[in-house]
């Protein structure tokens, strides 16, 4: 039986690099190879030792689950990455959006 870590992830939680690595399963190279592409960024880039925000552990997680799952390279990962999260902030406006309308957008 695997038992994993379970944490609650508050958006002003940071977590270190090590960390990010530990709990997303995927290894320091790959991080920072996802950081080179843009699709992690970390707090502050010029820092001595990187830090990120805990809602970037579901990206590295989906990363990592995705290069797995399909074999994707770094480049591939990076690029299925981008288009979920860009999917994803498409939905979050189109919610908004409809929330504007008259009656709440119900249909």
């Amino acid at each position: 039986m695997k038992i994993e870590r379970a944490m609650w992830l508050h958006e002003q939680h940071e977590l270190l690099l090590e960390e990010l690595c530990e709990l997303s399963g995927l290894s320091e190279a790959e991080l920072r190879e996802l950081v080179d592409y843009g699709v992690l960024a970390p707090i502050d880039s010029h820092a001595q030792h990187w830090t990120f925000s805990a809602d970037r552990l579901i990206v590295a997680r989906s990363a990592r689950r995705l290069r797995k799952d399909f074999d994707l390279d770094p480049h591939g990962v990076a690029l299925a990455v981008a288009l979920l999260e860009r999917v994803h902030d498409l939905e979050a406006e189109l919610r908004d959006l409809r929330a504007k309308l008259p009656g709440g957008g119900a249909e």
